[in-house]
């Protein structure tokens, strides 16, 4: 059984100083943590990955600086899941076709593990299936505007299976 943590969009300093204290405890409870970008700054990365002690599958938001050099997609596969993470950038309408797009066409190959994507960017926690892809969205880990507080999703992986649940503040 794995449990991964499931956070994006951050956006520290820009709109918040911090993650909240129950958001730290979840990541560092985790076997492994998922950012789907918008960290904001080099600060807020170095962050993350001292709370997950290098379990971190990360990819770069539309504000966050090149010198990242966080890549736009990247995948972990873990217990017979693979997940296909992006952030999504873009423009809100068509935001969950180019989503799902994106994790079939990274996903091509997975030899017979469950795809699931995740993305940030709209700060709105999202778990749907489209055209046949499950895509989780955790929202915003600081609740940083537009969200209206602060949100994360844990999943629980075994045997290609996963549950999901919802944290928020």
């Amino acid at each position: 059984m794995l449990r991964v943590a499931v956070i994006s969009d951050t956006h520290i300093p820009s709109r918040a100083n911090r993650i909240p204290d129950w958001v730290r405890t979840r990541i560092q409870d985790a076997d492994h943590t998922i950012h789907a970008g918008d960290f904001d700054s080099a600060d807020a990365l170095a962050s993350v990955r001292e709370l997950t002690d290098g379990n971190l599958t990360a990819v770069a938001g539309n504000t966050d600086p090149r010198s990242l050099r966080l890549p736009e997609v990247a995948t972990l596969e873990r217990e017979g899941v693979a997940f296909v993470v992006t952030h999504g950038t873009g423009p809100k309408r068509g935001y969950r076709d180019r989503v799902a797009e994106t994790v079939r066409e990274t996903a091509d190959g997975s030899g017979g593990a469950s795809v699931v994507g995740v993305a940030g960017h709209t700060h709105e926690v999202m778990d749907e299936t489209v055209d046949g892809v499950r895509l989780l969205n955790p929202g915003s880990a600081t609740g940083a505007a537009p969200a209206r507080e602060a949100t994360m999703l844990v999943a629980t992986v075994e045997d290609g299976g996963m549950s999901v649940q919802t944290h928020e503040s």
